[in-house]
């Protein structure tokens, strides 16, 4: 009985993300499934906008009392991941600019955000849990999401001009939902380590709390990503375009993070750092600025990316 029991906290170990993904669009379909009235169900969906981000912040400052500033250097891998994203920006710029045929463009938009979107706050968390270096991962998160709040504001308007809103205003509300998320935990965490030293200690000993944390925000965003994926009205040929060219970015990015941080001695931060995406924020850009459709690479990225780390803590949890 109790090995039976053993094998069962193992495997809810070692396939949390799994489990909390299936468990996201569960409770989705299950609470679509309810006979609530319109305005109850509005109210959890709101509900969920406002515990998401308290979890995120949480789960940031528990890992941030683990990290000290001077563990925060710049790398040269962080150098040629800004360059390839910037380039891919560029790139996929111009290609719909040259491109012919609105499901074209389309795809041409939804591939742009895939690869524009920023490394995910969570990557710090899920990079110490295989071993990589949070510190590293931590800078190079900062340092894209800054890249990102520059890079979207510059393509959008040439990808779709209709938007109306400048450079200055996009940049600012880019700003205002990424960075709020990102650096007021760091802040804090070093301001505790500074004038309650004991409690920062206390913090930095909860080493499971920030991926338990992570499992419940992660059940939030899939019930999220589901109820985009289920209401969108697009057709099955573009669905699936959508859907496969987001799987094409997830694996590449993942690849190519893997081998240039492998070449500096970092490839598990590297690969976190290029593959994890922020797909909340993708999916806000895609509603906001683009294409409302392009909503869906920002969901479907949702699932490959969590599924391939679901693997890949399943491997690192086994012996070798």
């Amino acid at each position: 009985m109790a090995k039976q029991s053993t094998n069962i906290r193992r495997l809810v170990r070692d396939w949390a993300l799994a489990l909390s993904m299936m468990a996201g669009a569960s409770a989705y379909f299950l609470g679509r499934s309810l006979p609530l009235p319109e305005e109850a169900k509005r109210a959890v969906v709101e509900g969920v906008g406002y515990v998401q981000p308290t979890l995120i912040f949480l789960m940031l400052l528990l890992t941030f009392c683990r990290i000290r500033l001077e563990d925060m250097r710049l790398r040269v891998w962080q150098w040629w991941l800004l360059a390839f994203q910037a380039g891919m920006g560029a790139l996929l710029c111009w290609l719909h600019q040259v491109a012919s045929g609105e499901e074209v463009r389309l795809l041409l938009q939804s591939a742009m955000l895939c690869f524009l979107c920023p490394t995910a706050t969570a990557a710090v968390v899920v990079t110490a849990k295989l071993g990589g270096n949070p510190g590293s991962l931590t800078a190079y998160t900062i340092l894209v999401n800054l890249l990102a709040a520059v890079l979207f504001p510059t393509f959008i308007p040439i990808v779709n001009p209709t938007g109306g809103l400048g450079f200055l205003m996009s940049f600012w509300m880019i700003v205002q939902k990424v960075f709020p998320l990102l650096i007021c935990p760091l802040l804090l965490a070093v301001a505790l380590r500074r004038v309650w030293p004991r409690l920062t200690g206390f913090l930095a000993r909860q080493s499971d709390l920030p991926f338990n944390l992570w499992i419940v925000s992660l059940s939030l965003a899939i019930a999220v990503t589901t109820r985009i994926i289920v209401h969108a009205e697009v057709a099955t040929t573009a669905f699936l375009a959508i859907a496969a060219g987001s799987l094409a970015a997830c694996v590449a990015q993942f690849a190519l993070g893997r081998l240039v941080g492998s070449r500096y001695a970092d490839g598990i931060s590297g690969a976190q750092a290029c593959g994890q995406k922020n797909t909340i924020l993708a999916i806000w850009v895609g509603y906001t600025f683009l294409n409302p459709l392009t909503s869906l690479a920002g969901g479907f990225y949702s699932i490959w990316h969590n599924a391939y780390n679901s693997w890949q803590l399943y491997r690192h949890g086994r012996p070798s």
